[in-house]
């Protein structure tokens, strides 16, 4: 059964209860967190700026328009626009719930608070889910755009429809809906075909999800000085290549509570995105207190970090990225499955984790990922199979590279992403491995954007290495491995994993459908598509001034704005600090 988030008792007011499908139930969020109760330690301070780095340094916004379907939209229009539902922070560890938030796409059943939407309900004959819109949530004025007025029903209905008949939309997201109505000016009802499992995600949190106003469409989405949504900022300027700057919006509708007291939300009155290609300057930026904030700091300048500038605070998380070879299982040779598990055993992937990363990494987690309580499994539980492609072997190598007709080795084109460090270094790794069982990697570096088109449109080289987020537990199986997805760089396909696939996003028992994608987990690893590489350990590094903050980074599909709406900057600190 799929559970919504579990009753809190209250008696001043009525906080989320459980949902179960079919039942009939209210999901009811109060007042989204006004009603949460956030301890601090520190009084809560209005003003001042907040300057990041996010988990993407290097890479600008690539849209400013959801119907582009462009995986990074959250990251840069997150503070903008809001969804139906986004994550309920106060689950958080620091304040003694289960979760980190750091997940790049994937919120717990009990973690998920109305965001635009004030209550929810399912309803069966014919399957549906009732959403009761916050009343009095406003846009913005923005001159040659729009008039100020209020979020109804027919912008989710819009929303939905113009990301549905894009173009560029993802290969059967939307078909379990039948349609999308507004029957009210507050209300919105989903009509499904079936069942889906991601029903929530695809269109409530997900990544493109916002609810954008049919003005700014009309205005031009992809312009950002057209940008105008409900959230808790406003884009304000944009230097491609170097900042994006969003400023408070003075009108926005969210509280929180904290030590009993209610405060307006955002705290800051500006955020800076810096954007910053050279690793040695962003972190100089860091150690200078020239960015409050940096969200990704790789393994190998933490030591150094926390010797030059021993008051920052940390946190340590797993990459929410896998890394991987994609073999192209269209072409030859890697239409050979003795070939692609020839090339994972030809890698020694234990010592990458050791002298490469210092020990800064964990060789088993992608593609699901141990934050997925349920659905993740260890090496240690796997088939022999699936543990042999892990170890390194360079003897049985060779001798399934002879027995599918290549006993003298072959060469192979490899695309890789020349603005990611640890692209640069580990791909060089790879190619020495291969090399001594005869196989040669003729390496093509590419900027961002070149890069990724190769890869949506299908002309990438027969290698295509990468890192990919996990998402979720289902999704990272049916992106990267379902037939036709467009984040299926392997171009693995086949019929009946694509059914499987189509079985678990039916099932709505939750322990029934883990035990279906832990199955399918087993099977796709055993195939081998790719040469499955060590998954990296990431650091987060804030100055002590950067208050109600503990390392969260996503409220949502790469959504950070919940986050930083709810961050604070103790100026008199920052300023004791002597910065």
């Amino acid at each position: 059964m799929l559970i919504r988030p579990q009753a809190r008792r209250s008696s001043r007011r009525r906080l989320p209860v459980a949902l179960t499908l079919g039942a009939g139930l209210v999901v009811t969020t109060a007042l989204s967190l006004c009603s949460s109760i956030v301890q601090a330690q520190d009084k809560p301070q209005y003003g001042g700026t907040l300057t990041t780095s996010t988990v993407n340094p290097t890479v600008s916004a690539l849209t400013w328009d959801h119907a582009d379907w462009n995986w990074k939209y959250n990251q840069d229009d997150g503070q903008i626009y809001e969804q139906l539902f986004a994550a309920d922070l106060t689950k958080a560890k620091r304040f003694g719930g289960k979760y980190t938030f750091i997940a790049d796409a994937w919120l717990p059943t009990d973690a998920i608070r109305g965001e635009l939407a004030e209550s929810w309900e399912w309803k069966e004959k014919p399957l549906r889910i009732e959403i009761k819109l916050r009343k009095g949530v406003m846009f913005p004025d923005k001159p040659g755009v729009m008039k100020a007025r209020e979020l109804v029903a027919d912008d989710v209905v819009f929303s939905y429809n113009r990301l549905d008949k894009s173009p560029k939309r993802l290969p059967q997201y939307f078909d379990h809906i039948e349609k999308v109505e507004a029957p009210d000016k507050h209300t919105v009802v989903f009509t499904f075909k079936q069942y889906n499992a991601e029903w929530d995600y695809r269109f409530g949190w997900g990544y493109y999800s916002g609810i954008a106003p049919k003005e700014v469409s009309d205005a031009g989405m992809a312009n950002w000085k057209n940008a105008n949504g409900t959230g808790p900022f406003l884009l304000t300027d944009v230097i491609q290549g170097t900042s994006n700057t969003y400023d408070k919006n003075p009108n926005y509708w969210d509280k929180v509570k904290i030590d009993g007291a209610e405060y307006k939300l955002p705290f800051v009155d500006k955020i800076v995105y810096r954007l910053i290609k050279d690793e040695s300057t962003l972190l100089a930026a860091l150690r200078t207190g020239k960015i409050d904030l940096v969200e990704a700091v790789r393994w190998s300048a933490v030591d150094e970090l926390k010797k030059s500038a021993p008051q920052l605070k940390w946190s340590k998380w797993l990459n929410t990225r896998g890394t991987f070879l994609a073999m192209r299982v269209d072409q030859k040779p890697f239409d050979d499955i003795r070939v692609r598990r020839a090339l994972n055993m030809a890698v020694n992937k234990q010592e990458i984790v050791k002298s490469y990363y210092n020990g800064n990494a964990d060789i088993f987690g992608y593609p699901q990922h141990p934050d997925y309580v349920g659905y993740y499994e260890p090496l240690d539980k796997m088939p022999d199979s699936v543990k042999e492609l892990y170890t390194y072997n360079p003897d049985k190598a060779k001798k399934l590279l002879a027995e599918a007709g290549y006993p003298k080795g072959f060469s192979f084109k490899v695309q890789y992403f020349a603005g990611n460090p640890d692209h640069v270094d580990v791909i060089p790794l790879i190619a020495a491995y291969l090399e001594q069982v005869g196989v040669t990697m003729e390496l093509q570096p590419m900027e961002y954007a070149a890069y990724l088109s190769a890869m949506t449109t299908k002309k990438h080289t027969a290698g295509y290495f990468m890192d990919n987020g996990h998402t979720n537990p289902t999704t990272t199986l049916r992106k990267s491995f379902g037939s036709g997805q467009t984040w299926n760089p392997s171009m693995y396909a086949d019929p009946e994993f694509d059914k499987k696939l189509e079985a678990a996003y039916a099932e709505r028992d939750e322990t029934k459908r883990q035990a279906l994608l832990k199955t399918m987990t087993r099977e796709i690893i055993d195939k081998a598509p790719y040469i499955w590489l060590p998954t990296r350990y990431v650091y987060t590094a804030w100055w002590p001034w950067v208050k109600n903050y503990d390392g969260e980074l996503r409220a949502g599909a790469e959504r950070p704005g919940p986050i930083y709406a709810r961050i604070w900057i103790d100026q008199a600190l920052k300023k004791k600090m002597g910065y």
